[in-house]
């Protein structure tokens, strides 16, 4: 019963991916933290969504160890881990290989700003790390995954609270939030952007990127001191 909170907002946040189209089989994973208690829930590694259940959901915390749970955690637990560590405002991460989103991490690209969805989110490109180096994937590589993270953020100079999403290179997409929900959304966000950014690429090679003025105006009446969006 203690964990049982974020038990439950990981096992309903996993199963937004599938409903969300973000994933296919056992692809994908998202956990929920309690900054409190130093630990968090995520999606047991490999177990179909149609199988999955609130007490399935695994309790590790920020180093990564098993502290509650029967079954083995996602394989990506250590990155969860890292970024929860070094992150401290995120409530929740979200990892897919959803189709688009995927695509542009593979081809080694920011996905750019062309239009207001894209900035209704972000009023930048959404960022691409560069592919893992070698003595990192021998390493230890789903930690060294986190570092990739964090240290594309720094060397970009952007902050983790503003941009919420990220796609690694060659690999695939991760998102975060305030919660596990928001992380979901996110994801799903992410990956409406970048088909469109494709689509749109797709039409018109030579596109060019969203106006400056349009970027603020739309961050802002959602985001900013005097927004008005919504209720």
């Amino acid at each position: 019963m203690k964990y049982q909170h974020i038990q439950e907002a990981a096992y309903e946040a996993n199963m937004q991916l599938p409903k969300l189209r973000l994933v296919l089989f056992t692809f994908g994973n998202v956990s929920a933290v309690d900054r409190s208690l130093g630990v968090f829930a995520i999606k047991p590694s490999g177990v179909p969504y149609e199988e999955l259940s609130p007490d399935k959901m695994v309790i590790v915390d920020f180093d990564a160890n098993i502290v509650e749970g029967k079954l083995r955690p996602s394989s990506d637990t250590k990155t969860h881990a890292l970024l929860y560590k070094h992150w401290e405002q995120i409530g929740g991460i979200s990892h897919t290989h959803s189709t688009y989103a995927t695509a542009w991490a593979q081809a080694q690209r920011d996905i750019p700003i062309f239009g207001t969805t894209h900035a209704d989110h972000n009023t930048v490109d959404i960022p691409c790390a560069a592919p893992m180096k070698d003595e990192m994937i021998k390493g230890n590589y789903e930690h060294e995954t986190g570092w990739q993270i964090i240290n594309c953020f720094m060397e970009k100079g952007l902050s983790y609270e503003e941009v919420e999403m990220i796609l690694v290179g060659n690999h695939a997409p991760f998102t975060w939030g305030k919660t596990a929900a928001k992380a979901v959304y996110n994801s799903a966000v992410l990956e409406s952007i970048a088909h469109m950014a494709y689509l749109t690429e797709t039409i018109n090679s030579n596109a060019a990127r969203l106006k400056d003025a349009l970027i603020k105006k739309h961050y802002e009446r959602k985001h900013g001191p005097d927004s008005y969006y919504g209720q």
